[in-house]
């Protein structure tokens, strides 16, 4: 059998204009492990309100952050792929799964030349319903539908592995090297409460208190808080920072539902109330930085630190193209290659 591999990134609208990011957001959040409710519900939200209000507004922040090469994640993604493919001899094609190019056009660009054995690699390090779980139910859709003949192996999360760790932890080191900071704040996209315990396999376990993500079970190779906050401890354990010098926090939150908390915005803005003057955060729910990093947190979040107090306000970059990193993907890949399953 031939083999490939598929990147899959979140995605981005096709430009600024708020008829793309209509577009594009109306794929998103009418995807139904982003909103879970009842489609009639879903699309009363989002086609019958959000649509109507969103677009103009998020159109606005896209063009902050906006490159002249086009959107960040897309053209980060882009020299990711560029450069792993330098280091290995595998096809690798890349897919958005909202927007373009889409996971069907990545598969047919395998598919033309010859791949028939794809490693799925989803680009989030924690598993989410609204991030990897769509993806994989995407993807196995597609294959049933237009790529019979095609096998797939799929990429688990590698929130823990140690070759991850020690690349993030060292991107933030290299990062915040020189910089004086009282706190590290660990910021995790967020996701409805009810996400995590719709994940939950014992349907038992997660009671999102104090104690669940630290008590071993089998519910954790699908929690995404846990798998934030054991990120968060193998860093931390491997820049050996001191207790109380760090936190975890999640951003991004929509509507009127209980969202893990505590809510990054309002962390930040504590932090500068009780006098703190020197912030850094560092964003791993994401491997490339996108609007949630370069607007939500770059700007909105050093505007708030600043208005409450706060003086200087460090933003670790996502891993991006780093060399060790694209080093790190290639030899997953070119291990998967050569065997049949993937070791991470």
């Amino acid at each position: 059998m031939s083999k490939g591999v598929l990147l899959v990134n979140l995605g981005s609208p096709d430009s600024t204009d708020p008829k793309d990011v209509k577009k594009y957001l109306d794929e998103f959040l009418m995807d139904e492990r982003v909103i879970d409710v009842p489609y009639w519900a879903r699309v009363l939200l989002v086609r019958g309100i959000v649509l109507n209000t969103r677009p103009k507004k998020s159109a606005e922040a896209y063009k902050k952050i906006w490159w002249e090469e086009g959107s960040p994640l897309i053209v980060l993604s882009e020299r990711l792929q560029s450069k792993i493919d330098d280091l290995t001899s595998v096809p690798i094609a890349l897919a958005m799964r909202y927007g373009k190019p889409s996971i069907k056009e990545g598969l047919q660009e395998l598919h033309d030349k010859g791949v028939d054995e794809v490693l799925l690699f989803p680009l989030y390090p924690q598993f989410a319903m609204a991030t990897t779980e769509t993806i994989l139910v995407l993807a196995e859709n597609l294959r049933q539908k237009h790529f019979p003949e095609m096998q797939f192996t799929t990429v688990p999360p590698f929130y823990n592995h140690p070759d991850y760790i020690r690349v993030l932890a060292e991107s933030i080191s290299d990062s915040l090297k020189g910089k004086d900071f009282q706190h590290l704040l660990f910021s995790y996209h967020g996701v409805p409460e009810r996400h995590i315990r719709k994940s939950d396999i014992t349907k038992s376990h997660c009671k999102i208190d104090g104690s669940c993500c630290q008590t071993p079970s089998e519910a954790h190779q699908f929690c995404y808080r846990h798998q934030c906050f054991e990120t968060t401890r193998l860093v931390a354990e491997y820049l050996e920072l001191k207790e109380n010098s760090y936190s975890v926090s999640f951003q991004s939150r929509l509507g009127f539902d209980p969202w893990l908390q505590p809510y990054t915005d309002r962390t930040i803005e504590r932090f500068g109330k009780q006098g703190m003057k020197k912030l850094a955060i560092v964003t791993p729910a994401f491997v490339s930085d996108c609007l949630e990093t370069l607007e939500e947190i770059a700007m909105e979040g050093e505007e708030i630190f600043h208005e409450v107090g706060g003086k200087d306000f460090n933003v670790v970059p996502c891993l991006n193209d780093r060399d060790d990193w694209v080093k790190i993907l290639s030899r997953w890949i070119d291990e998967w290659a050569h065997q049949k399953a993937v070791e991470v």
